[in-house]
This record gives structure tokens, C-alpha cells and sequence, in this order.
């Protein structure tokens, strides 16, 4: 490794990188900054390179990196269905036809649920711990993290020298890097040490330069290792003592974190740990350091760089985020503030969730607990799939290919758990999945036994070919797992006695009401796989048969229904309680990320509203994202906006509550707990707010909000293969410019106003605030 200094070199890309587009792009804005170092988890700052995730605290004189690999988890490859369930599929269903809910749950609990009744649970990997004597009178404190390049930076004054971290977690080189400098020579000295919290981890030194921590999370299960190495630059030494890498008296040091485990796949966990960290240490030996955090921004920004957004600026964006978060409290204005939480709701998405590696869990890639909260699994009944709203509107649909890889393989799985639990074709998975890829019912029958998960999923499939007009994608992935999905519902849907339309059964409305026979939710979501894999069939001239019976199925499905209060029934009987604030709006998917109810029927699209009211502001962290999504495509944008600064209000307690939702000081959303499902449906609800393309025309500005008057935004993606720019000014568009990507006519829309267009792929189409072409 070439000893050069690297902590200029380093301030020189940062500078410069992007720096024509500085002003045009607010980049010094897109940054988290605060003043002291995080004494809590939910204060540090997070990277992230898909797989390797670490959280930074920026303390001084003891600094603290906990960090996590995507495939830690308990347990090891296993199979989840009960075999022999389907005998009591019709015991189950007669008890719900004949309202005897308690013996219905009772018996499925019984004999019905997943083997074991639990999942596995994501799990912390460990800790790189920093020693530097005599830091405790640091001064001029300030850490940031910059989203623009992926980099979080400590800064402080000891004695007159001025020190500096910076870390970044690069991909192209699968590891974690830390630069440490000081502004005079011979004064960076240090310990660093790697612990876990796993009792079978032990650490030992490799060399002179080397710390390996290595352990598994249970016998027979995950074995990991990580490999930490200290390289000083331009002077000063390096050595190992027993559990420990001493620095001393360098100019500057680098740090290279590597981690593995023993996973290959969900069935296979035969990987050499060690031999991977070898690889990756060896991969980085011998390349200029400049030149990895060169490589990082070439990998990173492409993807970070396509969209910008500026919805104003006040004095407030100048001071550190946390203080920012309490101003909002007390109504300061402060725009630019929602345009950051947007942006790193984008950055958390490609810093979780790249290809080949684990789709972004319950927390993403972040976590430092033994028994995380729900076992931070993959909860498929709402918030796995919030976590990718984002993907295709917000342009990063390369970060969607981890859930899709997750969904063929839960297909897999599934075609399991269809036949022993319901005797049906295809594939089903119920309301969570873990890194084993489990489809059965979990933990109780009252909630666990949904059956829409996979229907729900599968809709991510048919989106990305929506936005991205990926005929391959179509022929070869999306629409054989679709296809198999809707052949689970052709055999599972059952007539009901009552009504005689064909309901879901037996299932649940996540997550209240208990086992029940025929939830609204189910139906909206069937509908659609039914609806897309109908249409997807006619793209690629296959299966007509299955397609029309699809279609003929599709129509005798129990339908949307206004209830006694006025608002949407959540089920078959007509019994929602107007005043339960319960924090799941499950009958109101068709709303969004739905899209059946839409203004096109305006009876129900108005039930669906006073289903909302009744529902309220309040909620967990992620449920208030839903509500921006929700009042966005309601076309309230001031609802929209109070339903966003609700959820930014700010949360220091890390203890579970069902009704104070809201932010923590590094702007991770607090359920509470910590869940970074809110973060992703804020981003996309923001999106939704400026931009709609799900009734086959692009809206402009369809929710803008009183509290930006003036802004735009650049690179949103639209369904149909477009890319569109937006400008208002005083609540009003000024400019728009359309892109095709694959070349489909479309229809744009602003207010009363539409045109049509036909363009060729790769032509833009200017507009003028009246629609008018430029």
C-alpha cells in the first residue's frame, strides 16, 4: 500500500467531487452535522456497503464502530411447514364461516403453524473499539455525515492539533476503511481492539499488523470472522500485542475492516469465513488508498446523484440536525430539513441493499442487539415492502434486486408450504421470512396465518417492469413468479356461504381482528396479482387459458365495501370500530401502494378517506409514512406535509410504543423502536407528494403542499419508462422536462391540463406551466 497522504488527497476528492453541480444541488446541505458524539446507538451515524454496515459514534478519546454482516442470524438452513396441516384447512375454515373465531384460532394453533412456531433472528457481528490518550479535552467538536459521498467525518482540537476520521464503507473493495490523521506530524497514536457479543467469539492477533475476531452465533449454525488491519502512513509503527493493534506516533493511519461468514445460501453454510477475508484484505493490499475512496464515489454516486431535490432554504438548515429536529417541534420553518430525510432515506436504501447481498431487513443492515426487536426478520405484511417503495420512484431500481433474488427463493420454499398446509399449487408466504427463508404461518394464529404476503411481494416484480419496460426481466423472472403465486389463489379462494363471492380464508387484516374469513386487504392484493399477471400474460403472448380464467376468478372476488360509519369496511361483516387508531390501515392498501381505489369511483375513493380520519395522525413511526403516502394519493398535500412533520418530530427513547412515532437524533425512524421502514416510506411519500404515475398518466405536483411554495426536483421516475424533472414557483408549476427511457406513448398531466406524448427512447419533452411544449 503506497504511503502517501491520504488525508489530503482524500479532502481534495471530497471537495471536488461533484463540485460543478455544488450550487445547483445544495450539496454542502446534504449532510447530518452535530456537535458532540453519540452516547446512544440511535445517535451514531451510519454506512453501509449492502452487505457491511457499521455505526459510527464519533467519540474522541474512546471511539466506537459497531458493525454487522448481512447473513449473521441464528439457526441454520431448515424447513418451517407442519406437515399434516391441510387435514384441518377445512375444520379451520367451517369453525370461521360459523363465527366460532376462538376455536378456529385454537385448533390452527394447534396444528397448523410453522415448526418451530419462531423464526431466527438477524444479529450483531461485533465492535471495533479506538483508544487515543489524552483526547478527553478535545475541542471544536463536530462529526457529519455526507450523503452526497457516502463519508461520516469526526473533527476536534487536542492540545492544538487538529484530528480527523474519516470512514466510508466501499463496495467495489466489500470493506470498511477508516482514515485517521492529525495536522501535525507524529501525533496519530492508538489502540484499537475488536470484541463481540457473541460468547464464542475470540479474538486473536495475525501478524504484525492484523486482529481476527472469529466465533459462531450457535453451534452448528453462522460462523463468522473479521479481520481488522492497521496500516500507518508516511511514519510512525505498528504492532500486535495479545487481543490488540497498537499505532504509534504516525502522521496518519488507515484502518481496513473485512467480514464474512460461513453462508453461501439459504441451504447451504459451508463457506470459509477466514479464506473470504483473506481474499478481501488481499483484494486492497497493494492499491493506492486514494485511489479505494475513488472507486467507493465512482460506485456510489452514479446511483446517489440521480435525483435532487430543493423545496427552499431557511436559517435553520445551518444548525446541526438534532437541534433542527427540536426547532421543528416548536414550528420553525425548515424545508430544506424534509429534503435531506428524503435524501437519506435514498442513501440508507443503497448503503442496505445492493445487489448480491441480503435485501435491507427490519433495520436495514443495523443492529447491535442479541434479541432485536420483531428479530429485525424480513415482516412481509407491510414493512419489507415499505422498505422498497422508494426503489423505482426515487430511481434506484438496482437496489430492489436483493428483495427480488428474496422472492424467488421464497417461491421456492413456499411451493412447500402450499401443499402441506393448503393442497395447492404454486407458492404462498405468510407474514414474515428469515434468512432461512421460512413461508409458514408464525408465531400466533390470530395474526400469523395471512396468506398475502407473497401476492403482495410479487407486485414489487410487476413494478419494476412497469418503470423499467425490462421485457427480460418480464419473461425470465417477474411473471413465472407471478404466475405461480396467482395459481396458489386459483386453488386456495373459496366461495362463502353467505355471499357467495370468493373470499380468502382462513387469513387475517394485519394486524387486528384476529383469523377470519375474507379481509379486505387480501382481496385488494389478489386482485392486483390476478389484474397483473392477467396483463403481463398478454405482454409476452403466453398462457391465454390460465389468463382468462384468471380474469373470470378476478370478477367474483368479494369487493370493496362502504360500511355503516362511511368508511371502507377492513372486512366482510361490517363491524370496524371508528374509533380504534390502530397503527396497521390494512384495508386501505388498494389506496396505496395499491391502486384500485382511486378517483375513478369516488364513493369508495371517499370512504377510503374517512376510513383515514378515522384512523388518525398519530401512529408508529412507519405507520405515519404510510398516512403521507395515503394523503398524497388522496391528493391533500397539506395533510401530506403534517403527516411528515409528525413523523420528523423527534424520539430519545428506544422503548415500545404504538403511538408516539417519530424520528431519533440520526434521523433513523423510531417505530419505537428503531425500524427503518418509516425512513423508506417517508422518501417515498415525499415522492408521491410531487410526482404520480399509477392511473396510466403522469401527474405533476398532484400533493404540493402550502409549506413549499417554490422548489424542484430532478431524475423522479415514472411508470411507462420515464424520467421527469419538475420546477414550480409560488404553489404553482413552472417547468417540467419528461425523459423516455423505452420509448411508450404517455399521457402528462398538471391540474385540468394534459397532453399526449410519443417519444423515442431517449427524448426529452419540455413543458411550460401551462403544458405547452418548449
Amino acid at each position: 500500500m503506497r504511503s502517501i497522504s491520504f488525508c489530503v488527497a482524500l479532502s481534495f476528492v471530497v471537495s471536488n467531487a461533484g463540485a460543478a453541480e455544488s450550487d445547483a444541488r445544495g450539496r454542502d446541505d446534504l449532510k447530518l452535522w452535530y456537535a458532540q458524539p453519540a452516547s446512544k446507538w440511535v445517535e451514531a451515524l451510519p454506512i453501509g456497503n449492502g452487505r457491511l454496515g457499521a455505526m459510527i459514534f464519533g467519540g474522541t478519546a474512546d471511539e466506537h464502530l459497531q458493525f454487522n454482516e448481512d447473513t449473521v442470524w441464528t439457526g441454520a438452513p431448515h424447513e418451517y411447514q407442519h406437515e399434516g396441516a391441510v387435514k384441518y384447512l377445512p375444520q379451520i375454515r367451517q369453525l370461521l364461516f360459523e363465527g366460532k373465531q376462538k376455536e378456529a384460532e385454537d385448533l390452527a394453533m394447534e396444528q397448523f403453524m410453522g415448526v418451530p412456531v419462531r423464526q431466527r433472528a438477524y444479529q450483531p457481528f461485533g465492535d471495533l473499539r479506538l483508544h487515543f490518550a489524552g483526547h478527553e479535552r478535545a475541542t471544536n467538536y463536530r462529526r457529519d455525515l455526507k450523503l452526497d459521498a457516502a463519508l461520516a467525518h469526526v473533527r476536534y482540537e487536542v492540545d492544538g492539533v487538529t484530528y480527523k476520521r474519516m470512514t466510508f464503507a466501499s463496495r467495489p473493495d466489500n470493506a470498511i476503511f477508516m482514515l485517521i490523521s492529525a495536522d501535525k506530524p507524529g501525533k496519530v497514536s492508538f489502540t484499537a481492539k475488536l470484541d463481540s457479543p457473541h460468547k464464542s467469539a475470540r479474538t486473536k492477533g495475525i501478524g504484525g499488523d492484523q486482529l481476527s475476531l472469529a466465533g459462531e452465533v450457535e453451534a452448528g449454525g453462522v460462523g463468522f470472522e473479521a479481520r481488522l488491519r492497521a496500516v500507518p502512513l508516511n511514519s510512525g509503527s505498528v504492532e500486535v500485542k495479545d487481543d490488540s493493534i497498537f499505532v504509534d506516533r504516525a502522521d496518519s493511519a488507515l484502518l481496513i475492516l473485512v467480514g464474512a461468514t460461513n453462508f453461501n445460501n439459504y441451504h447451504d453454510i459451508t463457506a470459509d469465513p477466514a479464506a473470504r477475508c483473506e481474499a478481501m484484505l488481499s483484494k486492497v493490499q497493494k492499491k493506492d488508498v486514494t485511489s479505494l475512496f475513488v472507486a467507493h464515489l465512482a460506485d456510489y454516486q452514479p446511483l446517489f446523484d440521480r435525483v435532487s431535490l430543493d423545496l427552499g432554504r431557511s436559517a435553520a438548515a445551518d444548525k446541526p440536525t438534532d437541534v433542527r429536529l427540536k426547532a421543528l417541534q416548536s414550528g420553525v420553518d425548515d424545508p430544506q430539513l424534509a429534503a435531506l430525510y428524503f435524501q437519506y432515506g435514498r442513501y440508507l436504501l443503497i448503503a442496505s441493499s445492493r445487489p448480491g447481498c441480503q435485501p435491507a431487513n427490519l433495520q436495514g443492515i443495523w443492529n447491535d442487539q442479541m434479541t432485536p426487536p420483531w428479530d429485525s426478520k424480513w415482516t412481509v405484511n407491510i414493512n419489507t415492502e415499505m422498505n422498497y417503495w422508494p426503489a423505482e420512484v426515487a430511481n434506484l431500481s438496482e437496489c430492489a434486486e436483493p428483495l427480488f433474488d428474496m422472492i424467488e427463493e421464497c417461491a421456492v420454499t413456499g411451493r412447500k408450504t402450499a401443499q402441506v398446509h393448503y393442497g395447492a399449487r404454486g407458492w404462498v408466504l405468510h407474514h414474515n421470512t428469515d434468512l432461512w427463508r421460512g413461508t409458514a404461518p408464525i408465531n400466533k394464529s390470530n395474526h400469523g396465518i395471512w396468506v398475502t404476503g407473497g401476492a403482495w411481494l410479487c407486485q414489487h416484480l410487476w413494478e419494476h417492469y412497469q418503470f423499467s419496460g425490462d421485457r427480460e426481466f418480464l419473461a425470465k423472472r417477474a411473471y413465472p413468479t407471478m404466475k405461480e403465486a396467482a395459481l396458489f389463489f386459483a386453488d386456495f379462494l373459496v366461495k362463502d356461504p353467505k355471499t357467495g363471492w370468493l373470499i380468502s380464508t382462513p387469513s387475517n387484516s394485519p394486524e387486528q381482528g384476529g383469523l377470519v374469513a375474507g379481509p379486505t386487504m387480501d382481496h385488494q392484493i389478489i386482485r392486483a396479482l390476478f389484474a397483473n399477471t392477467i396483463e403481463a400474460a398478454g405482454i409476452l403472448g403466453v398462457d391465454a387459458e390460465f389468463a382468462a380464467k384468471l380474469a373470470e376468478m378476478r370478477n367474483r372476488i368479494a369487493p370493496n365495501q362502504i360500511g355503516q360509519h362511511g368508511q371502507l369496511q377492513e372486512w366482510l361483516e361490517d363491524k370496524d370500530d371508528p374509533k380504534s387508531e390502530h397503527r396497521h390501515c390494512s384495508h386501505l392498501w388498494g389506496l396505496y401502494p395499491g391502486s384500485e381505489v382511486n378517483p375513478s369511483d369516488p364513493k369508495v375513493f371517499a370512504a377510503a378517506r374517512q376510513s383515514l380520519i378515522y384512523r388518525g395522525d398519530s401512529g408508529t413511526g412507519w405507520s405515519k409514512a404510510w398516512k403521507i403516502n395515503f394523503w398524497a394519493r388522496l391528493l391533500d398535500g397539506d395533510h401530506a406535509h403534517r403527516m411528515l412533520m409528525t413523523q420528523l418530530d423527534l424520539v430519545e427513547s428506544t422503548k415500545t410504543n404504538m403511538k408516539k412515532g417519530g424520528t431519533y437524533p440520526n434521523l433513523f425512524d423510531a417505530h419505537p423502536p428503531f425500524q427503518i421502514d418509516g425512513n423508506f416510506g417517508g422518501t417515498a411519500g415525499i415522492t408521491e407528494m410531487l410526482l404520480q404515475s399509477h392511473l396510466g398518466e403522469i401527474q405533476l405536483l398532484p400533493a404540493l403542499p402550502k409549506a413549499w411554495p417554490s422548489g424542484g426536483v430532478k431524475g423522479l421516475r415514472a411508470r411507462g419508462g420515464f424520467e421527469v424533472d419538475i420546477e414550480w414557483k409560488d404553489g404553482k408549476l413552472s417547468r417540467a422536462e419528461v425523459r423516455s427511457i423505452v420509448g411508450n406513448p404517455c399521457k402528462v398531466r398538471y391540474g385540468d391540463k394534459m397532453v399526449e406524448l410519443k417519444q423515442a427512447a431517449g427524448e426529452r419533452a419540455r413543458f411550460s406551466a401551462t403544458l405547452e411544449r418548449l
